[in-house]
C-alpha cells in the first residue's frame, strides 16, 4: 500500500497540465498506456491539426516556439507534449490501469486498486486528493444501426483512420460532421474517394438501416458504399471504476455540475478536461485544481 497526497490518473494533456501545476505538492501519476498522450500518438489521423490558434491551445507554464505555425499539426503537438514532460520532469507510472477507487469515510481518503500490467501485479494506493484526468476518449462511440454487423466492407471509427490513400476510387460514408468528420471527409475526397457525409440534418439524413452494402437513409434514399467511417466521438469510461463519485459524474461519465464548477467534486475528488472545452479548458481545469488542492492543504496544515 502506497500512501500519497495526490493521485492523478491519465497522462493525456489534462493529466500533464495538472502535474505541471502542482506547486511541488507530492503526487503519483498513473497511466494505463505505455506512453503519454496515446490518443494523439496512436489514434489520430495524419492530417489532424489543432482546430484553434496556438495561443488558445497552450498548457500551463509553457508556450509554443515562436516559429510554430498558427494551427499546430499533430506531429508538432506531440513534440510539444514531449518537451512539456521533459521540462517539468514528469514521470508517470506507465502501464498502470486503475481498476477501482472508493472513498473511505472512516479514514477520509480514497483507496485505489490498480493493475501493474508490466509486472502483472496489483498495486494499491491511498490518497487525500484524487484527480481523474482520463476516460473521456477511452471508448469508441459507434451507434447501433440495424444491419451494420453484416456490412461487407470496412467499418472503422475515426481513431483507426490514418489517411484516405487506401480508399481512392471507393464509395465511402462518413458518419458525423464534427471537426473530425469534416476533416476526414475532406481527406478522403482529396485522395480520390467518392465521399458522402451523414449527420442529424438533411445533408444525407440519419441512417435507418444497412442491407449488405446498401445504406438506407431516413429520407428513403439508398446508396451502395464500400466503407464506413464513424466520426461519432467517444464515450467516457471513468464512471466504470470511479465509485463514490455520484455527485460529480452522471451515468455517462459526464460532469453533473455545469461550467465553470464542473472540475470539483466532493471529498478531494477532481475531474480535469471533461467539459469538452478543448485545450484551453484543460489548462483552466489544471490551474483550478492545483490552486484548490494547495488551498485545502494550507487549511489542513493551519
Amino acid at each position: 500500500m502506497e500512501n500519497v497526497v495526490v493521485l492523478i490518473v491519465g497522462a493525456g494533456p489534462a493529466g500533464l497540465a495538472t502535474v505541471a501545476s502542482q506547486f511541488s505538492i507530492p503526487y503519483v501519476f498513473v497511466e494505463r498506456e505505455s506512453c503519454s498522450a496515446s490518443l494523439w500518438r496512436n489514434r489520430a489521423y495524419d492530417r489532424l491539426k489543432l482546430h484553434l490558434a496556438k495561443e488558445f491551445c497552450e498548457l500551463p507554464h509553457m508556450s509554443y516556439p515562436l516559429d510554430a505555425p498558427t494551427y499546430i499539426p499533430k506531429t508538432l503537438f506531440v513534440k510539444y507534449l514531449d518537451d512539456y514532460v521533459e521540462r517539468f520532469n514528469i514521470q508517470p507510472k506507465y502501464l498502470t490501469s486503475v481498476e477501482s477507487s472508493t472513498f473511505d469515510n472512516d479514514e477520509k481518503c480514497w483507496s485505489i486498486v490498480a493493475h501493474d500490467m508490466a509486472k502483472s501485479t496489483i498495486v494499491r494506493f491511498t490518497t487525500k486528493f484524487l484527480v481523474v484526468a482520463s476516460g473521456e476518449n477511452s471508448a469508441e462511440n459507434i451507434p447501433m444501426i440495424p444491419g451494420l454487423q453484416c456490412f461487407p466492407g470496412d467499418v472503422i471509427q475515426s481513431s483507426s483512420y490514418k489517411s484516405g490513400k487506401s480508399y481512392s476510387g471507393m464509395n465511402v460514408l462518413v458518419v458525423g460532421s464534427g471537426n473530425s468528420g469534416m476533416e476526414i471527409a475532406y481527406d478522403l475526397a482529396a485522395h480520390g474517394a467518392n465521399t458522402s457525409i451523414t449527420i442529424r440534418s438533411p445533408v444525407q439524413g440519419s441512417i435507418s438501416k444497412i442491407m449488405g452494402d446498401i445504406v438506407e437513409f431516413q429520407c428513403s434514399k439508398n446508396i451502395s458504399f464500400d466503407a464506413i467511417v464513424f466520426a461519432t466521438g467517444y464515450k467516457s469510461t471513468s464512471n466504470i471504476w470511479l465509485k463514490n463519485g455520484e455527485n460529480m459524474l452522471n451515468d455517462n461519465g459526464l460532469p453533473i455540475k455545469e461550467y465553470p464548477n464542473h472540475w470539483k467534486g466532493e471529498n478531494g475528488l477532481y475531474r480535469a478536461g471533461l467539459e469538452r472545452r478543448g485545450l484551453a479548458g484543460i489548462a483552466a481545469d489544471a490551474k483550478n485544481i492545483a490552486n484548490d488542492i494547495k488551498s485545502v492543504i494550507g487549511i489542513m496544515s493551519g
